[in-house]
């Protein structure tokens, strides 16, 4: 394998770090604590668009020549080991997403355990104009909104050009002119994650930026719709156009080029596969392809809303259980029904990275995984007895339940659609289904957790926290 220190291409102008605090982190913990340090970089150099060449076809395979050239100046959060000895030499390199309206980072909070846990580093990129100057969807705090005096000087000259922003990102973790972002440590693997509108721009980039730009070393794209984002951009442009745009994308399904240069794994929840349309796409596996859906999950969850901000690893379960569960007041908004409060995208996502890191790096492929059972119209899916989707990864959340968990039927303002729906069971009915109580459910939870875990979708290493997290959230739903 070609390291990223061995890849040609322009070297960017790295600066910093930046004074600290750093506005927007997202973090309700002190990163020091877990043996960790929060560092922001700005990045400039010259940047480069794209042109299609040919025809953009449902194959993903796609050819681009180079456009117009434009100045840029961006910034990199880096969140790496405070102890470099600690550090693995891999790096997760985040597409930040900006569909809220400012630099979110929400791999990071599905992915942080894991990353601290095995001493990765994490790195946030300005990848978007969004991010930094405003006018996306909604209107939210960007960067220049946040703190004018720290970012006002940085610049954007638009989404066709983040692409290249975002691959000279990549490059100058390894070599840059300027303060190393990772300090004296080289990184050996850079795996490139997205989601939802980030992973969008990663399908396009994997299809026709990466032969040329061989900046990464495998992705994880987590969470995207039918198709691709365009070579100027991601089109939606005003969140009341949601639902419209959702309808018009699923005409146009485009799927991962089966012959991608390096390896990629693609998470999908519920909400991806049937409302944003990925069940359309004739994604089949390769040997540089894994497709992974997940049964009784969405888009985004309590875990990745509420949990992660605060979840250091020290949180007794009881602590965490209580900020997994089902609540229909989100950011401020109320939606109609209890949001998906499964954790399962959270211990999957881990799974997902730590084999995306060993098959990057020439090990064993992920194992396939079953697709979700969509119904005959693709709407939706095929449930089962308790009103849970068939097919997919299986979980005992949903094999083993306490709640119908599903990532569609959800409505309310905005983004509410996409963050699914939790019915937790009666009193009642869990008596019928384990009427040996406590004791019962947990045994045919561990049962089922231990068989995915030998299928190797959850990791060993989280059983402990999961079965402890399992029994305190049946113990808040038998006593409420």
């Amino acid at each position: 394998m070609t390291s990223p220190a061995q890849r040609s291409g322009r070297r960017p102008k790295t600066s910093g770090p930046l004074p600290r605090p750093v506005p927007n982190s997202g973090l309700l913990f002190d990163l020091h604590d877990s043996g960790y340090r929060e560092d922001e970089f700005v990045v400039e150099g010259r940047a480069l668009s794209y042109v299609l060449k040919g025809e953009r076809t449902p194959d993903g395979r796609w050819d681009v020549l180079p456009g117009a050239e434009a100045p840029f100046m961006t910034r990199m959060l880096v969140r790496r080991p405070d102890d470099t000895t600690r550090f693995s030499g891999t790096v997760i390199v985040e597409w930040l997403n900006v569909s809220g309206g400012l630099d979110a980072a929400p791999d990071w909070s599905m992915l942080h355990r894991h990353l601290i846990r095995h001493g990765h580093a994490w790195v946030g990129v300005s990848a978007q104009k969004v991010g930094i100057d405003g006018g996306g969807m909604v209107e939210g705090l960007h960067l220049k909104k946040a703190d004018p005096a720290r970012y006002g000087s940085l610049m954007h000259p638009g989404d066709r050009f983040s692409y290249d922003i975002f691959t000279q990102a990549g490059r100058a973790l390894q070599s840059s002119q300027g303060p190393a972002p990772l300090g004296q440590v080289a990184a050996s693997l850079l795996i490139a994650a997205g989601e939802s509108q980030s992973a969008a721009c990663l399908v396009t980039y994997i299809n026709a930026i990466d032969s040329d730009a061989r900046a990464f070393d495998g992705f994880l794209v987590h969470g995207r719709g039918t198709s691709g984002a365009q070579l100027d951009g991601f089109r939606l442009r005003r969140a009341a156009d949601l639902q419209d745009e959702m309808r018009h994308l699923r005409q146009s399904p485009e799927a991962i080029r089966k012959d991608a240069r390096v390896p990629v794994l693609i998470l999908q929840s519920e909400t991806d596969v049937a409302l944003l349309g990925g069940g359309l796409i004739d994604q089949q596996d390769s040997e540089r392809i894994r497709l992974w859906e997940m049964a009784g999950t969405a888009h985004a969850d309590t875990y990745m809303l509420f949990g992660a901000a605060r979840d250091d690893g020290n949180l007794t379960a009881d602590h965490l259980a209580r900020l997994l569960q089902p609540t229909n007041e989100v950011l401020g908004v109320t939606t109609a029904s209890p949001i998906n409060s499964g954790p399962q995208q959270h211990y999957i996502s881990n799974a997902a990275i730590a084999h995306i890191c060993r098959w990057a790096s020439g090990g064993d492929l992920p194992p396939p995984a079953p697709r979700l059972t969509l119904n005959q119209a693709g709407s939706g899916f095929v449930v089962d007895q308790h009103g849970n989707a068939q097919g997919g990864i299986r979980t005992p959340w949903v094999d083993v339940p306490i709640a119908e968990l599903s990532g569609l039927g959800q409505t309310g303002a905005i983004f509410s659609s996409l963050l699914g729906r939790t019915a937790l069971f009666s009193r009642s009915r869990l008596d019928d289904l384990y009427p040996g109580g406590q004791t019962e459910y947990l045994r045919r939870f561990a049962g089922q957790l231990d068989t995915t875990i030998r299928q190797g979708y959850l990791l060993a290493e989280d059983r402990e926290e999961i079965l402890a997290v399992a029994a305190a959230s049946y113990q808040q739903l038998t006593t409420r």
